[in-house]
């Protein structure tokens, strides 16, 4: 697992991630990042998500579990799509930007999580600490470690997740999922008061 990103590096995410939502939802082009001005590390391949709320409540959230792009690149691209192209959620408008408030989670690569049956799986995942995709043929579904927080026992986490991936909540108890964990470094911007 690479270094933890320093405050700088962080800090240049966040704004660029701000600035690419509200270019996106402004109508506008992508203003391209200049490579002198980008911290060596954000130009290695990283993959992230970009989760949006506003006054608390999710607004959109929008990721990749690979790397396919510098990790610079790839928080601008879910900022944005993450404002205008998560499906629960109608687009952003520019008269909701002032009350977006941005999280940026890194993700390390995801690694198989072996198991025989469903206890064995509820013991390998660990509370708090993974992001957990299950994947079925086609279907595939992931939970951000944040999504502990508001629920903390792994079997309901699992319902919850095959919910989200189409199918009935207790598919995981009835067969075999692939299934893989990650962590991620998570930061946000500073809510001013």
């Amino acid at each position: 697992m690479r270094a933890p990103l320093t405050k700088q590096e962080k800090d240049f995410l966040l704004v660029l991630a701000r600035k690419a939502m509200v270019q996106a939802v402004n109508g506008k082009t992508i203003q391209p990042i200049a490579s002198e001005s980008i911290p060596p590390r954000l130009k290695e391949l990283g993959a992230s998500f970009v989760t949006i709320t506003k006054f608390g409540e999710l607004r959109g959230c929008i990721g990749t579990l690979e790397p396919y792009l510098p990790l610079a690149e790839d928080v601008c691209e879910h900022s944005a799509a993450a404002a205008l192209h998560d499906y629960r959620f109608p687009p952003v408008s520019p008269n909701e930007l002032n009350d977006i408030h941005i999280e940026i989670s890194c993700l390390t690569i995801p690694e198989p999580l072996i198991y025989d049956n469903p206890e064995e799986l509820l013991t390998k995942i660990r509370p708090g600490i993974d992001g957990v995709v299950i994947k079925d043929g086609f279907h595939r579904a992931t939970f951000l470690p944040q999504v502990w927080q508001k629920i903390s026992s792994p079997a309901e986490f699992l319902d919850h997740l095959c919910m989200k991936m189409g199918v009935s909540p207790d598919y995981w108890r009835r067969k075999k999922l692939k299934c893989e964990i990650y962590q991620v470094e998570e930061f946000e911007e500073v809510i001013s008061t």
